[in-house]
């Protein structure tokens, strides 16, 4: 067997582990740690800790060593934190940014409200949960300490579902919403819904605390699985992305309204269901974009019923491809922008190409932000403030909001 000294962790949060072979990839491993094993492909798939490290701690999961939802539960809270900062730090130095990180925002546990399971079908029932680490296996779950308890209570009746309606075959994918109407599921991968299949999915949503299931975009239940989103109510559309905590969302809605406050106009890029657009409309009119019809669609509908909001305009458009231009960005005083993982380089550069002063920043992939913030400073804007909102406990994933200005 090869010995090993863990020199860092990856992006990812594997170790990159440094032997005669060269490196490799070493998981549930930490820095400064020496291990045994051997790399095949360029990872070591078991590696057996020699020495530990001092940030070592029993993971509190039983599922930790299979279940690939979690990869950091063996690191102090201290470590990861301070991790995920220079995750953070790292990325913008290497586009030549520097600024501090004014703080963490770490979600509590048993608090992740949105999930995405995998499910089939087996011959005495059913498995549910997250897949095996670098495995297709479904990791069958008893409990979670990351998902909130609502969620984790329903899993028997998860089972349930996907034994009456998965194929033999296929692997569904179930994305669970926790709120406070109940449970929203959206079922995806099942069998084609005949009568029969509806009559047994419908009689086991009554069995649990089910507001919405949806299968392959067909509704079993008639439950609106509402959220509230400032004032207003949102129903969003079946597997919706959404803040993956209520905490967590907070956070950031908190500093975005702290970022735009005196705003007389707002946009909001890649709106979503209103996450931002709605709770900000309670102090200026705001514009809110979006790629998908169906977002905007529950987000008009929440402002409609709302009471006391300022003037919501919504607009469907490919931002990645189409994006806002410098001219018609002038109209605004401020900016909230919430892209995918992949960032949103173009929207960036028409955005460093206008006057605007004010933007708050927020992102979930520390690379990709880091190359869009170098755009913008390129056209005059700057990093003002940054915070760190961890989400996702025990993994590698990581998101930002920063408060960019004008020169």
């Amino acid at each position: 067997m090869s010995i090993w000294q863990i020199e860092r962790l990856g992006r990812r949060g594997d170790g990159v582990a440094v032997g005669d072979q060269g490196r490799a990839l070493a998981p549930l491993t930490l820095p400064g740690e020496v291990i045994e094993g051997e790399a095949a492909e360029g990872r070591i798939a078991a590696p057996r800790i020699l020495t530990p490290s001092a940030d070592r701690i029993k993971p509190v999961c039983g599922h930790y060593r299979a279940c690939g939802g979690c990869s950091l539960m063996h690191a102090t809270d201290d470590f990861t934190t301070a991790w995920k900062r220079q995750v953070v730090e790292t990325a913008l130095a290497a586009q030549g940014l520097d600024t501090p990180v004014a703080g963490v925002h770490v979600s509590p546990l048993r608090s992740r409200r949105r999930a995405v399971l995998s499910g089939r079908r087996t011959k005495k029932g059913a498995l549910v949960g997250f897949h095996a680490r670098a495995s297709d296996v479904i990791v069958d779950l008893v409990d979670c300490h990351v998902l909130h308890p609502r969620i984790v209570e329903a899993l028997p009746l998860l089972r349930r579902i996907v034994a009456a309606g998965a194929s033999r075959s296929a692997e569904m994918t179930l994305t669970v919403i926790h709120g406070p109407a109940g449970l929203d599921v959206a079922a995806r991968g099942g069998k084609a819904l005949d009568t029969e299949l509806f009559q047994s999915l419908a009689a086991l949503c009554d069995q649990g605390d089910l507001a919405r299931l949806d299968w392959d975009g067909q509704p079993i239940t008639r439950r609106a699985p509402a959220l509230p989103m400032g004032r207003a109510r949102v129903v969003p559309p079946p597997g919706a992305f959404l803040q993956a905590t209520a905490e967590g969302e907070a956070a950031l809605l908190a500093a975005v309204r702290e970022i735009t406050s005196g705003a007389s106009m707002i946009a909001d890029l890649f709106a979503g269901c209103g996450t931002f657009s709605l709770p900000l409309a309670q102090i200026a009119p705001v514009h809110a974009v979006e790629g998908l019809g169906a977002p905007l669609a529950a987000l008009d509908a929440g402002w409609r019923n709302a009471q006391g909001l300022h003037r919501v305009t919504t607009e469907i458009r490919d931002l990645a491809r189409n994006p806002l231009l410098a001219d018609e960005i002038a109209r605004f005083d401020a900016i909230v922008i919430d892209p995918p993982r992949a960032g949103a380089e173009a929207q960036c550069r028409q955005i460093a190409a206008s006057g605007i002063d004010t933007i708050a920043f927020v992102a979930c992939d520390p690379v990709n932000f880091a190359r869009d913030a170098r755009i913008l400073a390129e056209g005059g804007l700057h990093l003002a403030r940054l915070w760190v909102v961890d989400q996702f406990r025990f993994s590698p994933h990581v998101e930002i909001v920063a408060q960019i200005r004008r020169r």
